[in-house]
């Protein structure tokens, strides 16, 4: 693709050299490890190593980007932004280190999003500023209305394989309006095969568009913290950099904005920021410039007509046979050595192409409660037509169907590259509250084989046991009112079962569990008496509290069953009782009156 190693664009001689140190020393701290990846790039001589966990897809289809670095000089968010992006190194610290109004707004807002939903990813916005520097120049400088959306397509190169890969059509042009080819869009350079699965909904106008730089940006932080990546980590970041464009290169200009922008930032008004200047797919030093001379086409050499004028058009005669010219005999004229056709050597075939179908590699049973995670892994193994397995070949799980499961890290979608074996293991599976069951597909990335599909079932939370958590005797008088109310916990397995239905019931008898016409009751909504209450739950404690407990007239011993799902029962007895009458009232000396007479009264 664009990304090409070993060649980076700087301001100024007096930058590179320190630009580059500074690059150095960011890439030695921040990336460990460099293999050739997956899609065939190889690392410039005496570049920084990057980390040899194959990262699977790119984000951008690995399109061009800016190679521009920032300055030299610290940014000062107190300093006036120009506009012009000239002057001396200070203002063009100032300038550079402006971000568009809107554009940062959205970079802190996906910062906040992802700080709740996946604290462990730790992910800066100030990450997410670098990247769409690297990637759009912060949307064109900011060219962006009040919701966030660009005035108009940031568009990436066509992706038909001159100069890029060669992605056909994935949206039918419904994103990049090229039904053809894909190219990669919007703010944060999403191709349309990743949108479709990374995009969000970042201003909450119910659409995923990748020119809204909210929608794109959100998109950007969830793309960066799947794979329980933690961007505080230096290796957990290079990699997910990487993945969202596969280059050495890239990386170090990212970090380096990065670090750049985590020294001070500045807010701009919209349409005024910076433009960089120099693309990864420029020309100059790039790839060798095609010939501007068409080759001539070989022809043979019109035979000599002896005698003959030579004139154009004039027919020549054919040769006496056998007696062929000969070079160097005089009066004739030696004839161009024929050239044998020069055929390209083949093209070796990748992985990929060699994929002829997936096949199970031993995954069992797909089965976990709600909210938990399921035990079993899926083991993919990819295989040619011989049954020979196939090593670094990109699968892709995805989960379908109607169900909150989601990998770990949170998203539906997740890639990998097969092992030595051929085999790729997805992340673990976490169930989420929806019960039933969903579908796993697996597909070979850049291969059309038929997708290899995994039943998955979530089961409601259960408990196995409940027990009430006071031992109080619970009493009341006719018409009064329980003092206490009934609380239960739920275990499953001995361990807390949070969020387990319950039903709760006051049954006739112990043998006879319908519900009971007289006796103890709750009151519903409107204070009327009831005597079964579904669709309790217990909470993330694993406790359940019910509501008061009223008593009509009637006397006697209740029973209260309590049920979970998963069968754990627990019947409490209830009592009704009318007051003691020859109970006498506990008397305190201290505060009763003395009827005997006073010793001074006496006197």
């Amino acid at each position: 693709m664009a990304a090409h190693f070993g060649r980076r664009l700087y301001k100024g001689a007096a930058t590179t050299a320190v630009a580059a140190v500074a690059v150095a020393a960011l890439s030695a701290s921040e990336a460990p490890g460099v293999t050739v990846s997956d899609e065939g790039r190889q690392p410039a001589a005496g570049a920084t190593s990057v980390p040899d966990t194959p990262v699977g897809d790119s984000a951008t289809g690995d399109t061009h980007y800016y190679t521009d670095l920032p300055p030299l000089n610290s940014p000062d968010p107190a300093a006036p932004h120009t506009g012009t992006g000239t002057g001396t190194p200070a203002s063009q610290a100032s300038a550079e280190a402006g971000i568009p109004a809107t554009v940062l707004d959205a970079y802190k807002k996906a910062e906040a999003e992802l700080r709740s939903s996946k604290p462990g990813c730790n992910l800066p916005w100030q990450l997410l500023a670098a990247i769409g520097r690297v990637e759009s120049g912060q949307a064109r400088g900011g060219q962006v209305d009040a919701n966030g959306t660009t005035f108009s397509p940031i568009l990436g190169p066509v992706l038909n394989g001159s100069g890029f890969a060669n992605i056909s059509d994935t949206d039918h042009g419904l994103y990049d309006g090229d039904s053809t080819y894909d190219r990669a869009v919007g703010p944060m350079q999403f191709i349309p095969s990743t949108w479709g699965w990374a995009g969000r909904d970042g201003n909450g106008d119910g659409k995923k568009d990748p020119n809204n730089i909210y929608d794109a940006a959100l998109a950007t932080g969830h793309y960066l913290c799947r794979n329980d990546w933690d961007l505080s980590d230096h290796g957990d970041l290079s990699s997910a950099i990487l993945s969202y464009n596969h280059s050495q290169e890239y990386l170090n200009t990212v970090l380096s904005w990065l670090e750049y922008y985590r020294r001070g930032t500045h807010s701009v008004p919209d349409g005024t920021g910076q433009l960089p200047v120099h693309h990864s797919d420029d020309s100059a030093g790039t790839h060798p410039r095609p010939s501007t001379t068409p080759s001539r086409p070989s022809s043979p050499t019109p035979s000599h007509r002896p005698g003959g004028s030579g004139k154009p058009g004039t027919p020549a005669k054919p040769g006496t046979p056998g007696k062929p010219t000969t070079p160097g005999t005089p009066g004739g004229t030696p004839s161009e050595p024929s050239r044998p056709p020069v055929t390209p050597p083949p093209i070796p075939p990748t992985p990929t192409d060699t994929v002829d179908h997936l096949e199970d590699a031993g995954t069992d049973t797909l089965t976990a409660r709600a909210g938990e995670a399921f035990a079993e892994r899926i083991s993919t193994r990819a295989e040619t037509k011989a049954g020979k397995a196939v090593a670094k070949v990109r699968v892709r799980f995805l989960i379908t169907g109607d169900t909150d499961t989601t990998f770990t890290g949170g998203e539906k979608v997740a890639t990998v590259v097969t092992d030595a074996s051929g085999v790729a293991l997805a992340p673990v599976l976490r169930a989420g509250e929806k019960t039933g069951d969903f579908t796993v597909r697996a597909v070979v990335v850049g291969r059309a084989v038929s997708a290899l599909p995994y039943k998955a079932t979530v089961t409601a939370r259960t408990a196995d046991a409940l027990v009430r958590t006071s031992d109080t005797p619970l009493a009341c008088t006719p018409g009064g009112e329980f003092t206490d109310q009934v609380e239960v916990k739920a275990t499953y397995k001995g361990a807390v079962a949070g969020k387990v239905a319950a039903t709760a019931t006051l049954v006739k008898s112990a043998d006879d569990p319908a519900e009971n016409d007289k006796g103890p009751y709750f009151k519903d909504a409107d204070g009327k008496p009831v005597r079964t209450l579904k669709d309790l739950r217990t909470d993330a404690g694993g406790l359940l509290k019910l509501p008061r407990l009223y008593a009509d007239d009637t006397t006697g011993t209740f029973l209260l069953r309590i049920t979970t799902a998963g069968g754990a029962t627990l019947t409490v007895e209830l009592k009704v009782a009318a007051a003691d009458p020859s109970a006498e009232p506990s008397t305190d000396p201290s505060t009763t009156p003395s009827t005997s007479a006073s010793p001074s009264a006496s006197s």
